[in-house]
């Protein structure tokens, strides 16, 4: 039986590592040949996942992965992003919106504009990290938590 929060799915077997996350990329051109499409593609383009589960040893074989792919139970992974502050308290339910900053640090990047999420996604403040460095994000007010849709 499956936890009603995870998808069944086919990944690439060197990513099917139960705890292991990635970002699902969405369809490529030879994946439209493919008799096992349906089930590799039952996941949304540009999310973040972790495999929570291994389903079996079956390697299948995969025009893309040239190990093959494996089984899996896959849920929605943490993504770790800077929010307003006043927003980042745990537990909380937020509407996620990315930081409106006009200047910033490089290093800083890939927590301003996470890969996985969209503005608008509704999300829940599974951790606080603590703040951002305000040298990093002048006139910005943000703390730096782990999101999960």
């Amino acid at each position: 039986m499956t936890d009603t929060n995870t998808t069944i799915t086919l990944i690439g077997s060197r990513l099917a590592k139960e705890g292991g996350d990635f970002i699902f990329m969405g369809e490529s051109r030879e994946c439209k040949k493919c008799k096992l499409r349906r089930t590799c593609m039952n996941l949304e383009p540009g999310r973040k996942y972790r495999v929570a589960k291994l389903r079996g040893d079956t390697v299948h074989e995969c025009f893309i992965h040239d190990g093959g792919v494996l089984t899996v139970e896959v849920e929605s992974a943490p993504v770790v992003a800077a929010i307003d502050s006043r927003k980042a308290v745990e537990g909380s339910k937020v509407s996620y919106e990315s930081p409106k900053c006009q200047d910033f640090d490089d290093s800083v990047y890939d927590i301003l504009y996470p890969e996985g999420l969209k503005d608008g996604d509704k999300c829940t403040v599974v951790k606080v990290l603590g703040p951002m460095d305000e040298s990093m994000v002048p006139g910005c007010s943000l703390k730096k938590v782990e999101l999960k849709l």
